[in-house]
């Protein structure tokens, strides 16, 4: 990783109208992040390395590994005021309703202490019907908390999970020193939209975060929207990423995109996990099924837009496949569990340490029926609490994959 922040053109300074301490943003305060490159303004976290960028041109995957959900500022200090600049890349599609802007939260002690969002920054115009991208540039913005406890204490600043963000300056009014390391568990987790945030209420209300929260763990989250694929760069992340536990949650991409057939996925799926094994043999390793998605249950994808609703500002999904196309070796989220399912029973009779969940124990009919997915695809913020709760009781929770081992 690099490690710098030192003459940015731009960077604020110290001799401002308060007796503002800037402190360069590196890896010994960020967390979260594979790697920081360098750009005009500052740094851009990634949440894949550089090998593994350089290996896929798909521009959904770069959008969604550079969108830092999980990744967080973490330093102990006295200060009373924090200020962070920061330009973000906001998606806009053409004839839907507009996004709301991302959120930065603030935790002091690990309790939430504010929220913010900045202004400006660089807008991504997407209009789905062609496929066509235009960016048009902004300002950088500034995120301001004050009114802190003059005490000694640890501050977090998450990230918006859904917004590109450059990382200008951090600037406080005490000195800032990093956190020590080696109190809690390394949890690495890979999975689809779902993980990456989409929609949660604030970074660090997304279902992964809060079951980290609840599990006293130290989340990496490789949640990559629209981007859960089996690939093998990602394999390789996260057999080179330090993890005392490991989740992968498999299935809702492969239906979206239409990716592959079933004589291709049950080889992949071993080839992944695979490769995982080469980096972490014996750790706690979790295969999560897909969630409950009524229209791709039985019906193979790909999603596609439906655009009915736009009038009303509802932007939905539909399954464009046809369930008669399961017999040519299309993949349902149906025919996914269970070959999930078999593949992990078969593999766990050599490795003790590996584990399934079935996703409806997350999020199943009894609650599509109580909070339905409002786009078909996505779980609202209180079915991200829901989920977060859930996994943390299966997953943490006594007799759990991830249950702390009694002496």
């Amino acid at each position: 990783m690099n490690d710098w922040l030192d003459d940015v053109p731009g960077a604020p300074t110290a001799d401002r109208a308060m007796d503002w301490i800037t402190t360069p943003i590196t890896t010994a305060i960020l967390r979260g992040a594979l790697d920081l490159e360098r750009t005009e303004h500052g740094v851009l976290p990634h949440r894949l390395p550089a090998r593994a960028r350089a290996q896929c041109a798909d521009g959904q995957l770069a959008m969604a590994e550079a969108q830092p959900s999980g990744v967080r500022l973490v330093f102990r200090t006295r200060a009373t005021a924090v200020e962070l600049d920061a330009l973000r890349t906001k998606n806009v599609y053409e004839g839907a309703p507009p996004r709301p802007d991302g959120v930065y939260d603030l935790l002091v002690d690990g309790r939430p202490a504010g929220q913010d969002s900045v202004t400006g920054g660089n807008v991504l115009m997407v209009d789905m019907t062609t496929g066509s991208v235009e960016t048009r540039p902004g300002p950088v913005g500034t995120v301001r908390f004050s009114g802190l406890p003059d005490r000694v204490k640890d501050v977090e600043i998450w990230l918006p999970y859904n917004e590109i963000t450059q990382l200008v300056a951090l600037r406080t009014d005490a000195p800032v020193e990093p956190l020590p390391g080696g109190g809690r568990k390394k949890w690495l987790h890979h999975g689809s939209s779902i993980s990456h945030g989409s929609d949660a209420a604030s970074p660090s209300t997304t279902w992964p975060a809060l079951a980290g929260s609840l599990g006293g763990v130290d989340l990496t989250n490789l949640g990559l929207g629209g981007s859960a694929l089996l690939d093998p760069f990602t394999a390789r992340a996260l057999r080179d990423i330090p993890a005392d536990l490991i989740s992968v949650k498999i299935g809702i991409n492969l239906v979206n995109t239409d990716l592959m057939r079933l004589r291709a996925f049950g080889p992949a799926v071993h080839g992944f996990l695979d490769t995982i094994r080469d980096g972490h043999p014996t750790t706690p390793l979790l295969v999560v099924s897909p969630i409950l998605c009524p229209i791709h249950e039985d019906t193979p994808g790909p999603s596609a837009p439906d655009f009915s609703n736009l009038s009303a500002g509802r932007l939905q999904f539909r399954a464009a496949g046809d369930p008669a196309e399961r017999a040519g070796g299309k993949l349902t989220l149906n025919v996914i569990r269970d070959e999930l399912a078999r593949l992990v029973k078969q593999r766990a009779a050599d490795d003790p340490n590996l584990h399934y969940l079935d996703g409806r124990g997350l999020y199943g009919e009894p609650d599509f029926a109580e909070l339905p997915l409002p786009d078909q695809l996505h779980p609202d913020a209180t079915t991200h609490r829901r989920i977060g709760e859930r996994f943390a009781a299966l997953a943490f929770g006594s007799g759990g994959p991830f249950a702390a081992k009694r002496a």
